[in-house]
C-alpha cells in the first residue's frame, strides 16, 4: 500500500533558484531531505539564509 507524504505544520523553505543552480550537493532544487523527511534549505549554495532557529527563517548570521 502506498503512502503519501507526512504533512507539515510548517511552510517548505523558499530557495534562491538563482544560487542553486549550479550546485552539486541540492542538484540545483535549493533543498534537501533530512533524514526525518522534513526539507531544508541546502546549506551549500544557500549559505546566507540560515537563522537561529535552524529552518532558515530567521535572519542571517553575521
Amino acid at each position: 500500500m502506498a503512502h503519501g507524504a507526512h504533512h507539515s505544520p510548517c511552510l517548505p523553505p523558499h530557495p534562491d533558484l538563482t544560487l542553486a543552480r549550479d550546485c552539486d550537493h541540492c542538484l540545483g532544487w535549493g533543498t534537501v531531505v533530512t533524514r526525518d523527511g522534513a526539507h531544508e534549505l541546502c546549506r551549500t549554495c544557500q549559505p546566507d539564509t540560515w537563522g537561529d532557529d535552524g529552518f532558515g527563517t530567521g535572519p542571517a548570521r553575521r
